[in-house]
């Protein structure tokens, strides 16, 4: 490969959040190329919807956070589902897998396109990830009884 022809790739401002995702959209350690991915994706947001595209990156995220989930726990031989309130870091990194996961499972354009509509999506409450979110709220809700044990 001739290196005089290529170019340097300047990666534009991001805020530690965006970093935080392009870590997690990275694979086998390529972080340029999730980086560029991310920064394309933003430019897809950007021309579909008109607005600001870190606006709307933060608002999918916001929407796509889960509040509650369920955990086992075994008490008196039986295990039991309990649900538990998500800390916070916990609900951003479920947030950002179920995103990314979401954009992934796509079939067709690239891993931008992709990343681009399932954001778009989860800041309109709808796609994926926002799927998965309630999947889990409504577990979670259906295990209410059990959520006295959780002291145990």
């Amino acid at each position: 490969m001739d290196r005089k022809n290529l170019k340097p790739y300047i990666p534009e401002e991001s805020s530690p959040l965006q970093e935080k995702f392009i870590n997690y959209l990275m694979k086998e350690g390529k972080k340029s190329v999730a980086r560029k991915i991310f920064n394309d994706t933003l430019k897809i947001i950007s021309k579909k919807t008109g607005g600001d595209p870190e606006k709307l990156f933060k608002t999918a995220l916001e929407t796509a956070k889960p509040e509650m989930e369920v955990r086992p726990k075994r008490i008196g031989g039986g295990v039991y589902q309990i649900p538990r309130e998500v800390p916070p870091a916990r609900s951003l990194a479920l947030a950002f897998r179920w995103i990314i996961k979401g954009a992934r499972d796509k079939k067709g354009t690239g891993m931008a396109n992709k990343l681009a509509q399932e954001l778009i999506d989860a800041a309109n409450n709808q796609g994926l990830a926002i799927k998965k979110k309630e999947e889990t709220h409504r577990m979670a809700q259906a295990n209410k009884a059990f959520a006295h044990l959780a002291k145990y």
